[in-house]
């Protein structure tokens, strides 16, 4: 079966970090690539700027590698139990990275959520 996903948790995560800092009165340039939103972000607690980029490297893999499980286990994991536990009967998705009270990945279109 073909099923339409939509996801890209990294690019939610550098809006969700856009927002915080424009909600804080310093918004960063809408230029600025992923790294240097990440960077920017950890740049906040890290000791230095070498901290913020490994900090920032090791984020975006740990986002890219939740994306490609959820991917490759999405037919033999993930489907049957939005299915169960939705009732969702559609055959597209739309999965989101979230922060309410810590991180989630959600599927828009079910209300599946994922807490992490």
């Amino acid at each position: 079966m073909s099923y339409s996903i939509e996801m890209d948790l990294l690019g939610d995560w550098n809006k969700t970090v856009k927002e915080m800092f424009r909600g804080s009165g310093y918004p960063l340039p809408e230029e600025l690539s992923d790294k240097e939103i990440g960077v920017a972000y950890f740049l906040q607690s890290a000791g230095s700027e070498e901290e913020a980029e490994r900090l920032q490297a090791d984020n975006a893999a740990r986002l890219n590698g939740m994306q490609a499980t959820l991917l490759e286990h999405f037919e033999s994991v993930i489907l049957p139990d939005i299915r169960k536990r939705t009732g969702y009967e559609g055959d597209s998705f739309s999965f989101k990275w979230v922060y309410q009270q810590g991180e989630h990945i959600i599927e828009e279109k079910s209300s599946y959520r994922i807490p992490l």
